[in-house]
Formats: C-alpha cells, structure tokens, sequence
C-alpha cells in the first residue's frame, strides 16, 4: 500500500522522476510497517532475545552429552553452527560457555525450560526455532541417533509441544535439509520430471499429503514462509545472527514448493 501511495503522489507531484522517488520511499514505508507490526516493546525484546540465545546454546550442549560424553564431533559441529550464524566474538565466546554449562552434570533442563516459557512462551515461532536449531545440530552428522531424540522429546515436550507435533516436525525438517546447499541446485534446475521421491520428500518438506489441492497446497506453503519470516521472527524477540537458520529453512521450502507446483502444471 506504501509504494501504491508513494507512487501515485510521486506522479502527481513529479512525472516519472517522482514516480521513482515515491516507489521507493512507499517501499520503506512498507517495509517500517511490516517490522513493527510484528515487533515487542524494545526492553522486552532484549529479554526475548537473551533468553532464545543462552536456551539454545545451552540445550546444545545438553544435547551433545546426551550419549554420556561431548565427543570432539559435536564440539567441531556446534563450531560449525556458530561460523555459519555469523556470531559476534561476545556472542560467540558466551554460546561457547553456555555450551559448557549444558554438557555439566547438575544442569536443571526443567529450570532451563519454565524460565524460557516464561519469557518466550507467548510466541509459537520462537519456540519452534528453538526445536529446529536442536534438530539441525542432531542432524548435522547425518543422522539423529535414539539418546538425541530422547532429549529432542523432553525438550519438545517441556515447552508445550505434543508428540504429534514434534514427530510432523522432524519429519518436516528432514525433508526440508534435502533441498538444501547442493539439493537446492539440483531440484532447482532439474530438466527432468521429479522423481516419486523427490516429490514424496517435498509433501514431507511442507507438511501436507500428495491428495492436497492447490488452494491449500499454497496456504500451507503461505504459512510456513510466515513462520520463518525474518522480520516476523525478529520483531518478536529472535537474536539477528540467528536468523540465517530461518532464512536457509524459507529457501529449501521455496524450492520443495516449486518442486511441487513443476509436477502439478
């Protein structure tokens, strides 16, 4: 509506020069609103953002003891989740400890979860987040073996999620991680019809049966890009370099979606 505006008033007060000037700035204003519309008083967003970020680092390291010990692996893998969000040296040398204080012996997972109920619970985005870092980092060795998933169903459990819930999920992200870095390349450009596997992994990937029809194929397509909409997410309370696991879930459900819609045409 911004642009529209901007555009129209730019005509009137400028031809095809204001025009320009009026797209642009409507496109801001779009923008201005799109952010606040999702955001939280900014002293509670800090609160928000604080909690997300010591909750997942210290479930990391929770995780990674689930089998008795930290193997060297995990370190290099929960290393690797932090090159890739991009994390400040304060950020990074604190998930670093959070991490330690997970993989401890007397860690309280109850204390840790009621304290980020209490601070994140009203918002189901971050708290699923929270599930899809968890996921993402089990998954990083290519499989999630029966001590993780263990935890994964105490951690899901612990901040209101059923066991319906969780399994759809894990499914869905497993789906989703195949389309991913060279699997996006790959279904992106395939010249070929997709296989019956490829089109079972991209339902998977949105969470819907084959039988769906187009009309809520693109609802259910519409509401998971919302939930992994980065402005969304952070005006409700996500750290920002903690957004990139959001923005590369957005873009391996864009590309299961068109899968989707190639093999419907």
């Amino acid at each position: 509506m911004g642009k529209l505006i901007g555009a129209i008033l730019g005509i009137w007060a400028g031809g095809f020069w204001g025009f320009l000037l009026g797209l642009f700035l409507g496109h801001l204003v779009d923008r201005s609103i799109t952010v606040s519309r999702f955001s939280i008083p900014s002293g509670n967003r800090q609160a928000i953002q604080d909690t997300f970020f010591n909750t997942a680092f210290t479930l990391l390291g929770y995780l990674a003891k689930a089998d008795g010990r930290v193997s060297e692996a995990e370190v290099q893998q929960t290393e690797k989740l932090m090159d890739k969000l991009g994390l400040t040296a304060d950020h990074r040398r604190a998930a670093i400890d959070l991490f330690k204080k997970g993989s401890q012996h007397n860690f309280s997972l109850p204390e840790l979860l009621s304290n980020f109920n209490q601070v994140c619970g009203r918002h189901p985005n971050l708290k699923q987040m929270l599930l899809v870092y968890l996921i993402s980092i089990a998954m990083a060795d290519g499989q999630i073996d029966s001590s993780e998933e263990a935890v994964l169903r105490q951690v899901a459990q612990g901040i209101g999620f059923s066991g319906f819930a969780f399994e759809q999920l894990l499914r869905m992200i497993k789906a989703q991680s195949q389309f991913s870095g060279q699997g996006q390349g790959q279904y992106r450009h395939h010249q070929q019809a997709p296989t019956a596997n490829e089109l079972d992994m991209a339902y998977d990937a949105l969470g819907v049966d084959k039988s769906i029809s187009d009309k809520d194929l693109k609802r259910a397509y519409r509401k998971l890009m919302s939930q992994y909409h980065p402005d969304k997410l952070m005006g409700q309370g996500l750290p920002e370099d903690m957004i990139h696991e959001a923005t590369e879930r957005s873009k391996e459900i864009q590309v299961a979606y068109d899968l989707i819609q190639k093999s419907r045409k």
